[in-house]
């Protein structure tokens, strides 16, 4: 795995120059102490140690998942109960983290999308262009496949031993919630039916 920083760059600076717009107050307008936002992150009880708190004063994370105790078997329980079981997790398309059954659905579903990820695996293979102008080649090549070969050529048939217990966990919750409802009941929230990041331009919070 190369250096990350697709978080940072397409979420987390993006997310804070709205906020920023949206409090009334762009960059490099100093926020007022006392004025700020509450943003909801859906972490489940699977990922807590992901939760954390936001590193800059204006603004300030709540986790409702975790506030109420769910994991991501009642996530997927609660939108079976909505007929919404198919909604896909949500990712940059060409994440190096997908498993097999994510690249067999841009694959099987969306052939442009599939096309995209194809090229653009083909386009890493030698590192950043912009690294290797600049004499910092890659050591190796790159792949967006963990079996390191290319994707239209990697082994995503093969269904792993983590996709099973995904599969058997959905299927579970699916009948569990046709059998017994939505577990739990209602909440006093809902109907249950490393490094700082750095602020908007790269400035330490």
């Amino acid at each position: 795995m190369t250096r990350r920083q697709c978080s940072g760059e397409y979420k987390v600076k993006p997310i804070k120059k709205e906020i920023r717009k949206l409090l009334g107050y762009p960059y490099p307008t100093r926020v007022p102490k006392g004025v700020f936002v509450e943003q909801w992150i859906g972490i489940s009880t699977d990922e807590f140690h992901r939760a954390k708190d936001a590193d800059v004063k204006y603004m300030r994370n709540r986790h409702p998942l975790i506030d109420m105790d769910w994991t991501r078997s009642d996530c997927i329980r609660y939108l079976t109960s909505l007929g919404l079981a198919d909604t896909p997790k949500s990712s940059c398309l060409g994440c190096p983290f997908h498993g097999n059954a994510q690249w067999r659905q841009i694959r099987d579903s969306s052939p442009a999308e599939w096309a995209d990820v194809v090229e653009f695996d083909a386009a890493i293979r030698k590192g950043n262009a912009r690294a290797n102008a600049t004499g910092n080649t890659l050591l190796g090549q790159a792949f967006l496949h963990r079996s390191r070969v290319p994707l239209d050529q990697a082994p995503i048939d093969h269904v792993t031993r983590a996709e099973r217990a995904a599969l058997d966990s959905a299927a579970e919750a699916e009948a569990d919630a046709a059998e017994l409802g939505v577990v739990n009941g209602c909440s006093p929230w809902s109907c249950r039916g490393d490094e700082p990041e750095q602020d908007d331009f790269g400035l330490a919070s």
